[in-house]
């Protein structure tokens, strides 16, 4: 396990990781969690699902939330499984191809990988 920086305000010990956020609890100051060293250097966008797992080209996710569909009036419900995920770089994080829907986009903060 990696040791957490202590709080740069009070410089408490007790530090913890909330998602992309380090959180101190004694003066509740909150900063951003640098990259990784590995993804710094690529200067990738670093892609997390709703519980803070990196995600990857290729990864199999669920849905956490029933999902309405504009313009078609479908539903894609909780516990769809997405296969085969693309990542891309705009407003919609995730690209792929739903069953019984077709081509979707979808943001990273609505799926878990699996």
């Amino acid at each position: 396990m990696s040791a957490l920086p202590a709080c740069s305000k009070c410089n408490s010990e007790y530090t913890y990781e909330d998602n992309d956020m380090y959180i101190c609890p004694e003066c509740a100051h909150e900063w951003p969690v640098q990259q990784t060293a590995e993804s710094a250097e690529e200067g990738s966008k670093v892609y997390r699902d709703s519980v803070g797992t990196v995600l990857q080209d290729g990864d199999t996710v669920t849905v956490i939330k029933d999902l309405k569909l504009k313009g078609s009036g479908g539903t894609i419900k909780v516990g769809t499984k997405v296969k085969n995920i693309r990542l891309v770089d705009s407003d919609h994080d995730i690209d792929c191809k739903i069953d019984g829907f077709g081509a979707m986009s979808l943001k990273t903060e609505f799926v878990k990988k699996v």
